[in-house]
C-alpha cells in the first residue's frame, strides 16, 4: 500500500525522503556546533565548580587569621552545669572563678483550689501589676476558659495563666508572672483581687508577724518593765523565742527588728583619806603631893594613798542569736544612744537558714547600761491581707557568692559581673562551682578539619580533571555512587591544561612550607601539630600507597589535641602572623593559601577569564547555528521547490502523453 499514489496528497517518487536524506548530509555541521557547545558548556560548569572549591578554601584560609579568628573565641566551662554555667564573648579573658549558688531568682506563680470544670468568671476589670508594670483586663464573663485565653493576650510576655488538671472532673487556675526578681511581684487588683480570694489562690495572713513575748517567763535573768528589758552593767540576759517564731525565723528573708539604747554612769568617786586614831590622854600619878606626868602615846601613822580605780570595760559586742543546732552568731556592735534606735536585720544573712532559739544579751560594760524594747520577727514581703495560699513559687532575687563576696540580681542571667561573660544559676547548691573561662580549642579544631576537608575536596577535583586515571577516583572512597559516576565524566577534561597543574603545585607547597612563629620557636610546619601528607604514627605499614603520592592532607587527631591544649598562640601564628607591627596578618599559611586563591576566585581572576572565554565560544558557536539554521531552512526550500517542479513537469508530460494517446485513438477510430 505504500507504493500507492494519490495525487496531490503523496509524491510519486517519495520526495520527503529523498529531502530529509539530503538535509541530514546539511545538517552535521549545526549538530557539531550543538555538542560543542554542550562540551563548553560543560567545561565551564568545571570550571564554576572549581571556582567555588577554590572560594571555600579562600574562606576556610582567612577565617583562621582574619579578625573573627576562631583562636579568640571563649568558651565557659563549669564544673557542675546542674548548678551554674555561663556563656563567653570573644571580650572575655582566660580566668577561673569559684562561685556558689545560694538562691535561684524566680517570679511568683499562685494556684487556686480545684475549681469544677462549669465554673463562671464574673464580669469585671481585673487588674494585675508586677513590679512598676499595670496590666488591666476588661472581661466581659465566660467560662475559666476564656479568662485564660483573655489573660494571655493581655499579658504581654510578663502575665500567664492556665489551667491544670489536678484531679479528675475538676481543674486550678494558675496565674504566674514571668518576670523574675523580688521586686517583681504579682499583685491582685480590684476583680482579680475578689476573684482570688474566691477561688483559694489568696488568703488573710495574720501570722506573718510575730513578736515574741518580751516576759519575765521568757527571759532569763528578768528584769522586765513595760515590755522592756534592761541589762544593768556586768550582767547578761537570753530572751527565748516562741515555737512560731522559730519556725518563721528559719525562712527567706525574714527580718529581725528591735529597739535599744544605753545609760552611761559616771566613774566612782575617789574615796577621802580616813581620820586618824584618837589617842586616850597619857594620865599621871600623884603621891605625897608630888605628881608625876606620863609622856603622850607616841603613833607613827604612814602616808595615805588613795586606792586605784576600778578597770574600765567599753564592749559595744551585747547581743548574739543562738540557734537551735547550739551554734551562736554575733549581731553588729550596738550604738551609744539615750534614745531607742531601731536596728533591723535579715536572718538568712545570719542564720544561713538555721531557727533561732533566743537573742542573747552579754553587758560586759563596767559603766554601761543597756535596755532593748520590740523585739519582733516579720516578713517584710508578706501581704498580710493577701498572702498566696498555693504558691508554686514566690519572686525572689538570685544570690550567687562570687570568691566570697555575695551578688543579688533579679534575674538567674547575670551579664554584668564578669565582662563578655554571662554566668545563669541553675539551682542552688552548698557546693562551689568552679567556672573557667578559656579558649574554644573545639572550634579551632573544627576550623582546621574544616580547613583540610576542603583543601582535599579541591585537590581531589584538580586531579580528577587533570589526570585521567580511574585510582584516583576509586582512592576517593568518601565519594558516592552518583558523585563516581560525574567524576568519571570529568576525568582529564583538563589534562592539558596547565594553570590548574600550576595552581595545585601551588597550594601544595604553601601547607608543606616552614612559617615562623614567635611564641615557639621550634613550631614552624603543620605537620608538628598532626596535619601533613603522611602523618601515619610509628608503626604503621610503610609500603607504597599512591594516594599519599597525590597531595591530600592527613590528620593525627591525638597529635593535633595534644599540640591545641599545649601551644594554641603557637598555632594561631603558624596560621596568620603580623610580623611588622600594622595588625594586619602578613606571614602564616592562611595568608599564603588566601593570596594564592584570591587572583582565582576575586571579579576578574583566572577563573572569570576562563568562563568569560567560554561564554565568547559559546555566543560564537550559536551565531553560527543562527546562520546554518538560515541557510538550511533556505536549502530544505529550495530542495522542495526544485522537486516540485520536476514531479510538475513529469506530470505535464505524462498529461501530454494520454493526450497523444487519445488522439492517436481517435485518427485510428476515423480511418
Amino acid at each position: 500500500m505504500s507504493d500507492i499514489y494519490v495525487p496531490g496528497v503523496k509524491s510519486r517518487f517519495n520526495t520527503e525522503t529523498l529531502i530529509e536524506d539530503l538535509m541530514k548530509v546539511e545538517r552535521i555541521p549545526r549538530e557539531r556546533a550543538e555538542k560543542q557547545i554542550e562540551t563548553l558548556r560543560s567545561e565551564k560548569g568545571y570550571w564554576q565548580e572549581v571556582g567555588r572549591r577554590i572560594t571555600t578554601l579562600r574562606e576556610n584560609s582567612r577565617t583562621l587569621y582574619s579578625f573573627q579568628n576562631p583562636f579568640n573565641e571563649r568558651i565557659a566551662r563549669s564544673s557542675d552545669e546542674s548548678t551554674l554555667t555561663a556563656t563567653a564573648t570573644r571580650q572575655a579573658v582566660e580566668q577561673e572563678r569559684v562561685f556558689t549558688v545560694k538562691q535561684i531568682a524566680a517570679a511568683d506563680r499562685f494556684l487556686s483550689d480545684p475549681l469544677e470544670n462549669s465554673v463562671k468568671i464574673e464580669e469585671g476589670n481585673y487588674g494585675f501589676r508586677i513590679g512598676e508594670d499595670e496590666i488591666s483586663l476588661n472581661f466581659r464573663g465566660g467560662s475559666a476558659k476564656d479568662f485564660v485565653e483573655a489573660i494571655n493576650r493581655r499579658g504581654r510576655g510578663k502575665l500567664h495563666a492556665d489551667l491544670i488538671s489536678v484531679k479528675q472532673g475538676s481543674q486550678s487556675l494558675l496565674i504566674e508572672s514571668l518576670v523574675t526578681g523580688a521586686a517583681n511581684k504579682l499583685v491582685f487588683q480590684g476583680a482579680a483581687e475578689n476573684l482570688a480570694r474566691t477561688l483559694g489562690m489568696l488568703r488573710s495572713a495574720p501570722e506573718a508577724q510575730i513578736d515574741p513575748a518580751i516576759t519575765a517567763a521568757g527571759v532569763s535573768r528578768a528584769q522586765v518593765s513595760s515590755g522592756d528589758i534592761s541589762v544593768p552593767a556586768g550582767e547578761k540576759n537570753s530572751l527565748q523565742f516562741s515555737q512560731a517564731a522559730r519556725l518563721l525565723s528559719a525562712g527567706k528573708n525574714i527580718q529581725l527588728s528591735f529597739e535599744t539604747s544605753t545609760r552611761i554612769k559616771r566613774d566612782p568617786p575617789v574615796p577621802p583619806p580616813p581620820e586618824s586614831p584618837v589617842l586616850p590622854a597619857p594620865g599621871s600619878v600623884t603621891y605625897g603631893g608630888i605628881t608625876v606626868e606620863n609622856d603622850p602615846s607616841a603613833l607613827d601613822i604612814p602616808e595615805w594613798k588613795p586606792p586605784p580605780p576600778p578597770l574600765r570595760v567599753d564592749d559595744m559586742a551585747m547581743l548574739s542569736l543562738r540557734f537551735s543546732d547550739g551554734s551562736a552568731a554575733n549581731l553588729p556592735l550596738v550604738q551609744d544612744s539615750e534614745g531607742f534606735l531601731q536596728s533591723r536585720y535579715t536572718l538568712s544573712g545570719i542564720s544561713g537558714g538555721k531557727e533561732v532559739a533566743s537573742l542573747e544579751i552579754v553587758n560586759k560594760n563596767t559603766n554601761r547600761d543597756f535596755f532593748i524594747r520590740n523585739v519582733t520577727v516579720f516578713d517584710p514581703d508578706e501581704n498580710r491581707r493577701n498572702a498566696p495560699a498555693n504558691a508554686l513559687s514566690r519572686a525572689q532575687d538570685a544570690v550567687i557568692e562570687m570568691e566570697g563576696i555575695e551578688i543579688t540580681r533579679p534575674s538567674n542571667e547575670i551579664g554584668d559581673l564578669i565582662p563578655g561573660v554571662t554566668v545563669i544559676a541553675k539551682s542552688p547548691s552548698d557546693t562551689p562551682v568552679r567556672l573557667n573561662v578559656e579558649p574554644d580549642r573545639e572550634a579551632v579544631k573544627d576550623a582546621i578539619i574544616s580547613l583540610v576537608g576542603n583543601y582535599n575536596r579541591l585537590v581531589a577535583e584538580l586531579n580528577v580533571l587533570t589526570r585521567n586515571d580511574e585510582k584516583i577516583i576509586e582512592e576517593l572512597s568518601y565519594l558516592s555512587g552518583d558523585e563516581q559516576r560525574e567524576m568519571r565524566e570529568r576525568l582529564g577534561v583538563f589534562s592539558g591544561e596547565t594553570t590548574l597543574s600550576q595552581f595545585k603545585n601551588g597550594i601544595q607547597r604553601i601547607v608543606t612550607g616552614a612559617y615562623p612563629t614567635l611564641m615557639e620557636r621550634d613550631l614552624s610546619m603543620l605537620a608538628q601539630i598532626g596535619v601533613g601528607t603522611d602523618v601515619r604514627r610509628a608503626g604503621a605499614s610503610t609500603g607504597y600507597d599512591p594516594s599519599r603520592l597525590r597531595g591530600y592532607l592527613e590528620i593525627d587527631e591525638k597529635v593535633l589535641d595534644a599540640a591545641l591544649a599545649a601551644k594554641l598562640p603557637a598555632i594561631q601564628q603558624l596560621f596568620g602572623l603580623d610580623t611588622d607591627g600594622d595588625l594586619i596578618a602578613d606571614s602564616g599559611i592562611s595568608v599564603a593559601l588566601e593570596a594564592m586563591t584570591k587572583s582565582y576566585v576575586e571579579t576578574g581572576g583566572i577563573i572569570t577569564l576562563k568562563t568569560g572565554t567560554i561564554d565568547t565560544k559559546i555566543d560564537q558557536e550559536q551565531r553560527r547555528i543562527v546562520t546554518l539554521d538560515r541557510q538550511l531552512e533556505a536549502k530544505e526550500a529550495s530542495l522542495k521547490r526544485q522537486y516540485g517542479q520536476m514531479e510538475g513537469a513529469y506530470s505535464r508530460m505524462e498529461k501530454l502523453g494520454t493526450s497523444l494517446d487519445q488522439f492517436s485513438q481517435r485518427a485510428n477510430n476515423n480511418r
